[in-house]
Parts: C-alpha cells; structure tokens; sequence
C-alpha cells in the first residue's frame, strides 16, 4: 500500500474512535471513515520495538483516505521512541499518541501501557524525545489513576510533570486500572467510573485539551461531556453498533451533509473490498469490522451470520459480501433505509 499523504487541514479531536488492539486496523479504519468524515481515528497499539525491527509497511501504511489519523505508541524507552516517530513521520499521520493506560500483563512485561503513570518522569522523558522529532502533535492516552495512585493528586502530578515535556493534549480514560488481579476486559468494566475527575482536570488546566475516555456509548452522551471538556473519544459502541458514527458530523461537527444510510455504507466498501482482494486480502478480514452495521435491523442477524460463516472461507469474494447484503435487501420497503438513533 502506498505511503499516505500527510492531511493539511487542521484536525479536530472533539470526538474520536478509540485505539483498540485487533479492531481499529486499517480495514476497520477505512470503514469507519465511510460513516463518519470528520471524527479522529486512532491505529491500534504499535510497538516502537517492533517498528523499528518489524515490518514497517505492514505495520504503519494505511489509506490517504482514512485522514485524520492518529498513531498510538507503545513503550518507556524514550530513544526507541524517538526513532519510531522519525520512522512514522514518512507516513503522515496526524498526530503521535503514547499508550499510557493500557493494564495488561503483556504490556506491563515492556514496561509501558498503564504502569507507566507511577513513572511521570519516564513519560515526561519519553514525550521529549517524541516531540524533538515529530512532525506532527504528540499525546497522551492515560487513566485516572492506576493501583493504590488513586487520587486527585497523582492524577494532576502526572499531567503536569508530562506537560512539561510540551504535551498538551491528553486523553483519560476515567477509570482506575488494577495492574494485577483484573483481566484488561474487567479494567474496561470493574473499576468505576469517574467522570468528574477528568471535568476538574480540565477545569484546573484550561491550557490542556482534555479528551475523556470511557464508558461512552452514545453521541448524545458524548455532547453532554462536551460541556466540560473538550472532546470525547468512543471505543467499543462505535465498534460494536458502527452506525452509529453517521451521527457524528452533524451533532459534533454542525455538518450539514445528510448521513449514509446502512445499506449506502455497505456499497461505499465494495470498491475498496474488490480492491483489496485483488491484493489477496481475505474477504474476512474486511467484513469482520462490519458485522454490527445493521444492528438491530430486519434481516441482521442473517447478515451477520453469512459473513461470519462464510467469509473466512479460502477464495471468499464478493458474492458472499453480496449474499450477506441480500439478507437486508430482501426485508426492506421501497422507502430509503434511514441512519438509526445510536442504541447501544
């Protein structure tokens, strides 16, 4: 895939689609970017290690289309790092994130991800040597607060010693992680949440953009945020029910563009799916974001299980896309589908 060219338009990050480790690739981005044209998509988690040493094509290309897009980070090693952001720069991504909120074991083995907030001097260093070479914004991913550093204390401690370092957008995640003892899946869902906490960072710090993170599951609630910080990032409901992304340009964003229908989702993909399996890409690793596309509609759940049964199949084309698609065509009236209300 050919290297994107960089965006020249500014970015907005007042709502985003989470990092999400094996969902946001570059399919699910791509995919994404037909709902929505203005929410700020983010790559999975990268190594920097594996940047360097890995492969680099597969690991950063992406499509110029899915501009804007940010790339998150991992690791604690601020040369590493810094070589990892000069390598990225050639991709034009328009914005550099650190994972510092991931708990699992994995992550923790590295030392990065969530551990590294009872290490604000580590960060600091790390986001220097980022900032020194990127060509575009550096920022941090955190949580409120990770173990027994779980105070309003600790959290301002960590923002200001990183800031220092001329970071000045940071996203929280607002819940707490437990390092040992919950599984990533029940750091997403056991710890509380709470909101407030973030409200009065960014209440402290006006100079900061403070994006909040967690437990969002509808524009609605992401507007109802927007009172008091300054963007919101939703994770898994804009996976799980995508569609709910055709809300964004117009209560986010004021677009007056009126938003896709399901169905014109699904044929704004055909292209680039007869694209990429001339590449030999699997159909499954495609449709595999799109399962959720017709949540809760007529004819769904056959939709959903043609692909997830056939799609993975060796020489899987566009006639399973187009048999998964007749499972909706079939129930629909002559009336244009329209965009549903985000239900999560």
């Amino acid at each position: 895939m050919e290297k994107a060219v960089k965006s020249q338009s500014g970015i907005s990050s007042r709502l985003s689609v989470a990092p999400m480790m094996e969902w946001t690739d570059r399919h699910c981005r791509y995919f994404h970017r037909q709902i929505t044209s203005q929410a700020l998509l983010y790559t999975e988690m990268v190594t920097a290690e594996a940047i360097i040493h890995g492969p680099r094509e597969r690991l950063l290309s992406f499509s110029a289309a899915e501009h804007p897009v940010a790339l998150q980070l991992g690791g604690s090693d601020a040369a590493n790092l810094r070589q990892a952001v000069l390598i990225a720069n050639e991709y034009g991504y328009d914005e550099i994130n650190l994972n510092v909120g991931c708990p699992s074991d994995r992550v923790q083995n590295g030392r990065f991800g969530a551990c590294l907030m009872q290490e604000p001097e580590t960060v600091r260093s790390c986001m220097e040597a980022m900032a020194e070479v990127a060509t575009s914004p550096v920022t941090v991913k955190c949580r409120i607060g990770v173990d027994d550093m779980d105070d309003e204390k600790g959290l301002a401690n960590f923002i200001e010693t990183v800031s220092k370092a001329g970071v000045a957008t940071f996203i929280i995640h607002a819940r707490k992680a437990w390092l040992k003892g919950l599984s990533p899946k029940e750091n997403r869902e056991i710890p509380p949440l709470n909101y407030e906490r973030v409200y009065r960072m960014k209440a402290e710090r006006p100079d900061l953009t403070i994006i909040l993170n967690g437990g969002v599951e509808t524009v609605e609630a992401g507007l109802a945020h927007l009172d008091y910080v300054d963007g919101v990032m939703i994770g898994r409901a804009a996976y799980q029910n995508p569609a709910c992304l055709s809300l964004v340009d117009a209560k986010i964003f004021g677009s007056a563009t009126p938003p896709k229908t399901e169905l014109e989702i699904a044929e704004a993909m055909r292209p680039y799916i007869e694209d990429e399996l001339e590449k030999d890409t699997r159909l499954h690793h495609i449709t595999r974001h799109m399962l959720g596309l017709f949540h809760g509609q007529p004819g769904a759940r056959s939709y959903r299980r043609i692909l997830s049964e056939q799609a993975n199949q060796d020489g899987a084309g566009l006639e399973v896309f187009n048999k998964a698609l007749n499972a909706i065509n079939h129930v629909a009236t002559d009336q244009p589908q329209k965009s549903k209300e985000l239900q999560t």
